[in-house]
């Protein structure tokens, strides 16, 4: 089983019923927008540390991954990232850091973080992105961003899903968390420029998880890339070697149904350094890392 899986997936996936209103937020009116679907992936694509079956796309991730929950699991998570600008990749090229929440063999999962992906966006600008998935390698049900019916937006929102992140001087900070509520046990998503201010943007349903109805079992916070064919990996981070100048991922904590933040202690996490040639991370200490690199990795086939 991968555990240092990230999933982000670009599937169709069917309408929700009415259940998914049932919050005292007002629903966002875009929930529910149609969308142009022909530049959507039609399979799954996920975030995998290593390369396709075919050779053809090369993926790395370094994380920090908590995989040994309590009696009743993990609630939540949260954590502020750094954010940066990368201009002009190339078309395949992605870079993104992510929290990521899951069951524990993958089935469910839930992303949040920021994303740089010319093939998706159409430019080489940061975006703020959520996937789900209620199938793991399935094909059915789950997406990106609001691209299906599953994450339901809330009016006043400070942000939505796949917005462009205002970044000053080539970079930015992002703050929010992802959280089961004991009021309506639906899975929530906050977001704010610090984790002492974040506002409800929407909530994934729980009707959509049939392995994360009470729980979930793993929460990875860390930095991917991926690319494809013969082209060089892009940077991971701010593509620094891990240190005071690099990227970090800062205030990780786990969520109580609540929403309140508490410890992270360093010997509940478990570390994927990935391909250390390229990507590194440094020790967990004070509620955060650096993480980075500058790629660079080429992987020729046959």
């Amino acid at each position: 089983m991968l555990r240092d899986l990230f999933i982000a997936i670009f599937v169709y996936a069917s309408f929700l019923n009415a259940e998914a209103t049932m919050s005292s937020y007002g629903v966002h009116p875009n929930i529910g927008v149609s969308l142009n679907r022909s530049s959507l992936f039609t399979n799954i694509d996920p975030m995998i540390n290593g390369a396709s079956s075919d050779g053809s796309e090369h993926a790395y991730v370094v994380t920090y991954i908590a995989n040994t929950p309590p009696r009743n699991g993990y609630s939540g998570g949260m954590a502020t990232m750094d954010v940066y600008s990368f201009p002009n990749r190339k078309i395949g090229d992605r870079i993104a850091a992510v929290m990521w929440i899951s069951s524990n063999d993958d089935i469910n999962a839930i992303e949040a973080g920021w994303l740089v992906d010319p093939s998706r966006y159409g430019d080489s600008k940061s975006h703020f992105f959520v996937a789900w998935t209620g199938n793991g390698f399935g094909n059915y049900p789950g997406c990106l961003d609001l691209d299906c019916n599953g994450f339901v937006p809330v009016n006043g929102a400070p942000i939505t899903p796949g917005d462009t992140l205002e970044l000053v001087n080539g970079q930015a900070k992002i703050s929010f968390k992802i959280f089961k509520s004991r009021d309506d046990g639906d899975w929530w998503l906050h977001f704010g420029q610090d984790i002492n201010n974040l506002h409800p943007v929407g909530f994934w349903p729980k009707s959509l998880f049939n392995k994360m109805e009470d729980h979930a079992d793993i929460i990875t916070w860390g930095g991917y890339t991926r690319c494809y064919g013969v082209n060089p990996s892009p940077p991971m981070g701010n593509g620094q070697w891990p240190g005071k100048n690099s990227a970090s991922i800062q205030d990780i904590q786990f969520v109580d149904t609540n929403g309140r933040g508490y410890a992270v202690t360093p010997w509940a996490l478990k570390v994927d350094s990935g391909n250390k040639k390229y990507y590194q991370t440094s020790p967990f200490i004070n509620s955060m890392f650096y993480y980075g690199g500058p790629g660079g990795c080429i992987i020729r086939t046959p």
